[in-house]
């Protein structure tokens, strides 16, 4: 009853300190569970140990749900998995803020200011008795930060179990005797996106047993629900929910991995910024025997800070030419300079390239130690790295398979060349889908396929001297070995032998044994008097398959050369000759696309007689066929013209032949004579056919455009008003050329845009004409106000009416500002900045009553004076 009783006691306990921890609290970052040996415990066959979790929250964490000040141990027995004992109560001993100041290193540009851990120690003591497979301590907590990359979102509904193994009497004698390694602390590190890093996960081991260390995924516990659990879940505990293409083993990806007898993460950070989780397990061994495996997992800020590091691959192979390139596997920071030596003598390159890339020309080949420094800041950062060159150009790997029947094994040759050293390692992989185990190191293997097919066949060869390369090719499995005849069927002479020339990979035999020599090779020789079928057999290992040809025999050779044809002067025509002549030649040799061919194509230029030479082996025939050649018809439409816009034009042509056609002809006054008149409203081009009967089927041909000048628009400019004196800018449109009259007060009379000085009222005609002629005219009327330069307005209107406007009429005046309009309670009805509009007494589209308006207007006179009038106007109805 006393014991039942004391279990009351602490389960209120964990429930009093827990009331508040029951939220949902995301910030925990990482944790480990260490442990010493205390000695033996209190009482016979038990051991004494001090447990301690060094848990890592988020600094920014504030709240008593996030910051718990006890916490609970659970305790299983590894012999029978059930929980020993009571929950432990483990105390806040003390807590710590750690973070990476941004200034410490001036070598890294955009240093992070958020890397920060607050670690909180949780301790107390565990007793427990000496058992067979010892026991694990766990505690659970919900839940983690929230947007971590590398686990599957969302990350803050992930929990974490932190645990520490206490190894029994199975394991190794007296291995119960033991004391925890214990990760080193130095967690707060510049990690910096797409650039090299390390981070150590080392580990301090007092008892003189050896470490090896991995990485692990790390656990997740607690949940959303339960968030503080106050007895842990059973071992074994469920691996974090990892994002693709991350994973326990890889948290930050393929480019980064630890080292297992240091425990230094190196590697390539990924590009996305943000919190990473990494779990590391020292495995510890005693005298080889493994005793215990110890866990932390932590949350890495990956940032965009760019750090200077010399950072290049432990050796490089050049097998293609001795001219080869290099650069720094990382981005540093802005202004960093390379400096680079090539271990041949040669003088050393520095080179500001972002990449630090360069390019280097061996003299031979070899092996080079490289050199590279990066410097910063005037030399106050400096980073260094050093590898390795192979420079054996001449590397070419290949490879031929030897069959393609899936019956057998398909041998495959190795023909990698090599100036330089020897191919020495081979790795096949055959392409057979059926199969992963479809591979080989061997120089020159064998497969045997279960399916045809083509087959992605790939071998990567390196050398003696470390150069690496593939070679790939498609290799095609058949059921039957393939025959290639030279042909299916043929002609030959009577008098002739015929040597068939097959190829294909086995043993030909070929049927039947009439007027053949060797007969069972690939290249039998054939002489029949007739007509015959020859059957081809190809054995390949077993692989059988059949084919035949036809060897047809004759005495003659027919042939006609064709009919004797006309063509049109330098013009060509394709001579096609009928008849069963395997070879033709023709003669003459000239203007002839091919004199040996069936059907080439001439090009006389005279009159010509082609001959033509059918053969059959030792047979031939020859015939021949005149190609005459006649002159094209003449054809001279005349020359271009340009004519005004609804004018027309006389065309004047000539040929020399027996008829014509013009096109197109709905703009000729009559298309059926030489000397139409033309009348295009746009700019035409009329064709001239000439035709003769004289043999050329084909028309000469000539061509003459009709240019139509666009519509003139003659345009003077507004009628306008001026004061006494004042300079009137003239500005017409409309032609190429101008003329204005009369030419009075004017500064030049045959511009655009001519100046005037008018002392009374004036009419000006303008002419805009081309220089073929065509013209317009218009006038322009200027009003001369004997006053200063003012702005008029009327003072009533009637809208609707003769005056329906009312508008500014401003004289002299070369800037208009505005003319507005306001009613009598002061509100702007109308404005505008253009004098040649006027308000139509209407607001919002409605017509105001009868009233008087108040306007302003205001403008610079053309001396640069401004005036500004003001005054009323009566809206009459």
């Amino acid at each position: 009853m006393k014991k039942r009783m004391v279990k009351k006691a602490v389960i209120f306990l964990f429930s009093t300190l827990f009331c508040v921890g029951l939220l949902k609290a995301e910030h925990i970052k990482g944790g480990e569970m260490y442990y010493t040996y205390n000695g033996p415990g209190p009482t016979a066959n038990t051991n004494s140990y001090t447990v301690t979790l060094k848990l890592y929250i988020d600094c920014k964490a504030t709240s008593p749900g996030q910051l718990d000040t006890a916490i609970p141990f659970t305790v299983f027995n590894k012999d029978n998995g059930q929980q020993y004992g009571d929950t432990a109560l483990a105390r806040l001993a003390k807590e710590q803020f750690i973070n990476f100041d941004p200034a410490s290193n001036p070598c890294i540009s955009n240093a992070p200011t958020d890397v920060c851990y607050r670690i909180r120690w949780f301790t107390t003591i565990v007793v427990v008795p000496i058992n067979n497979n010892g026991y694990t301590i766990a505690y659970q907590r919900c839940c983690r930060v929230a947007n971590i990359v590398n686990l599957v979102s969302p990350s803050g509904n992930a929990g974490s179990t932190y645990t520490a193994e206490l190894p029994g009497s199975v394991v190794y004698p007296e291995a119960y005797k033991n004391n925890s390694p214990q990760f080193v602390t130095n967690d707060v590190a510049a990690i910096c996106a797409n650039s090299a890093f390390t981070f150590s996960f080392a580990a301090v081991e007092i008892d003189g047993d050896s470490l090896s260390y991995s990485l692990c995924g790390g656990y997740t516990g607690g949940s959303t629900q339960s968030p503080a659990p106050i007895i842990a879940s059973q071992p074994p505990y469920t691996q974090l929910n990892y994002q693709f293409p991350f994973s326990g083993t890889s948290p930050l990806g393929a480019s980064s991995t630890i080292n297992p007898v240091t425990g230094l993460i190196t590697g390539i950070a990924p590009g996305v910024t943000g919190q990473y989780v990494i779990t590391a397990c020292a495995y510890e061994y005693r005298k080889g025997v493994l005793i215990n495996v110890h866990r932390k997992d932590i949350h890495v800020a990956v940032s965009n800070c760019i750090p200077l590091k010399a950072y290049l691959d432990p050796n490089y192979v050049f097998c293609d030419d001795l001219k080869v390139s290099f650069k720094n596997n990382q981005i540093n920071p802005a202004g960093s300079s390379y400096i680079w030596t090539y271990g041949d003598g040669s003088k050393a390159d520095t080179t500001l390239d972002p990449t630090g890339a360069v390019t280097h020309q061996y003299a031979d080949s070899g092996t080079y130690t490289v050199k590279l420094k990066v410097i910063l800041a005037g030399g106050q950062c400096v980073d260094s790295a050093t590898t390795s060159a192979k420079v054996y150009p001449g590397f070419y790997p290949g490879f031929i398979p030897q069959g393609t029947c899936i019956l057998f094994p398909i041998p495959f040759q190795d023909t990698t060349k090599s100036r330089y050293g020897a191919a020495s390692k081979w790795s096949w992989n055959f392409g057979d889908e059926t199969t992963t185990a479809d591979t080989s190191h061997q120089q020159n293997p064998s497969w045997k396929y279960s399916t045809t097919g083509f087959k992605t066949v790939q071998l990567i060869v390196e050398s003696t001297k470390g150069c690496i390369d593939t070679a790939t090719a498609q290799v095609e499995v058949r059921d039957k070995p393939p025959i290639n005849l030279p042909f299916k069927d043929t002609l030959i002479c009577s008098i002739d032998t015929l040597k068939i020339n097959a190829s294909g990979n086995g043993i030909f035999s070929w049927s039947p044994n009439y007027n053949i020599i060797n007969a069972n090779s690939a290249t039998p020789s054939v002489f029949p008097k007739l007509p015959t079928w020859y059957y081809v057999s190809l054995n390949e290992n077993g692989c059988v398959n059949n084919d035949s040809l036809r060897v047809r025999v004759v005495d003659t050779v027919t042939l006609f050369a064709g009919n004797d044809t006309t063509i049109c002067a330098a013009d060509s025509i394709r001579l096609n000759p009928s008849g069963d002549g395997l070879q033709f030649v023709w003669t003459p040799a000239t203007a002839i696309s091919n004199a040996n061919v069936k059907n080439p194509i001439v090009f006389p230029s005279t009159t010509t007689v082609y001959k033509v030479t059918a053969i059959i082996g030792k047979c031939r025939k020859d015939d021949d066929l005149t190609v005459k050649t006649v002159p094209y018809p003449t054809s001279i439409a005349g020359p271009d013209s340009t004519i005004c816009f609804d004018d027309t034009a006389q065309l004047n042509a000539s040929i020399v032949g027996s008829r014509f056609v013009w096109s197109p002809t709905s703009t000729l006054s009559n298309p059926s004579i030489l000397n139409p008149l033309a009348f295009p409203t746009t700019t035409t081009t009329y064709t001239l056919y000439a035709y003769d009967t004289l043999g050329c089927p084909k028309p000469g041909i000539s061509q003459i455009t009709v240019n139509v000048r666009n519509k003139i628009i003659a345009f003077a400019g507004n009628d306008t008003s001026v004061v006494i004196s004042q300079p009137l800018q003239l500005n017409g449109s409309g032609g190429i050329l101008y003329q204005w009259a009369p030419s009075t007060n004017l500064n030049n009379a045959a511009i655009k845009n001519p100046i005037a000085i008018l002392s009374d009222n004036f009419t000006y005609i303008m002419r805009a004409y081309t220089p073929e002629g065509c013209e317009a005219y218009d006038t322009i009327n200027i009003k001369v106000f004997k006053t200063l330069p003012d702005i008029f307005v009327p003072n009533a209107f009637v809208p609707g009416g003769k005056n329906r406007l009312l508008r500014p009429i401003p004289v002299g005046i070369a800037q208009f500002d505005f003319f507005r309009v306001y009613n009598r309670w002061g509100q702007l009805v109308f404005q505008t900045s253009n004098p040649a509009y006027g308000w139509d007494g209407t607001i919002g589209g409605k017509t105001q009553d009868t009233g008087t308006f108040v306007w302003m207007a205001q403008g610079v006179d053309y001396t640069g004076r401004k005036v500004f009038r003001k005054g009323t106007a009566t809206l009459i109805h």
